[in-house]
């Protein structure tokens, strides 16, 4: 394994002992995002077919706006009590700080969805089993890209007072065509994909993902910096 491996590696482990052990922010991101699923549900009523048609988005956004909770504690936690000024003076290639904050974030976003689509195939009533190879397929890319524009907008809005408001500002805009991929190959393979719509969808992801991850990696060293 790499220096650079190691290193990232590390910082994941850090972040997932220091998740582990107090719980309450992936306890109250979970409880958001059931918040946010039932009154989605409350708010369109008792139609089924309405629900089973817009089930791909309204999981899509639960799990965009759930995120955006976790992205906002990426960096805040270490630079509240200087720990990212050490994380920074470690020797090594710091693009290693984004791989291991990258990485903890995709695993903390694994471990919502895989309650958040059980739960949202009940509340919507949506075989999301009969198409569960698809759909695996389909969130590993939209986390994937939501994780990586996500982590790097979480380090350049770390240093501002309004990094709160900052932080979605930002994001929303660039995360447009994830969402977009997303939710539109979410529908296709729900629908059955009768017009093969999904492969340009997750065509749109995959680049969007490759392009984004190369020029976050190559650009952190110096949003680190600022």
């Amino acid at each position: 394994m790499s220096a650079l491996a190691r290193r990232a590696a590390a910082i994941l482990w850090k972040d997932i002992l220091s998740e582990t052990r107090t719980r309450q922010g992936f306890t109250a991101m979970l409880s958001f995002a059931a918040l946010v699923l039932f009154l989605f549900s409350f708010a369109i009523g008792a139609d089924n077919e309405l629900l089973g048609r817009l089930a791909g988005g309204l999981l899509w956004v639960a799990i965009v706006f759930t995120g955006t909770l976790s992205l906002s504690r990426t960096f805040q936690n270490e630079e509240l009590a200087g720990g990212a000024r050490l994380l920074r003076l470690y020797p090594g290639d710091v693009r290693a700080i984004y791989l291991g904050k990258l990485a903890g974030n995709l695993v903390v976003l694994a471990a919502l969805e895989i309650v958040l689509f059980p739960a949202a195939a009940i509340l919507y009533e949506v075989d999301f089993a009969a198409h569960a190879g698809s759909l695996l397929l389909v969130a590993v890319l939209g986390t994937f890209g939501f994780s990586v524009i996500g982590t790097f907008f979480s380090a350049l809005t770390v240093h501002f007072r309004a990094r709160e408001l900052l932080l979605p500002l930002l994001l929303f805009p660039a995360l447009v065509p994830v969402v977009l991929g997303s939710v539109g190959a979410t529908d296709a393979f729900l629908a059955g994909d009768p017009l093969g719509r999904a492969a340009g969808w997750l065509r749109l992801l995959a680049s969007y993902d490759v392009i984004l991850f190369v020029v976050c990696v190559w650009v952190f060293p110096v949003v680190l910096e600022e």
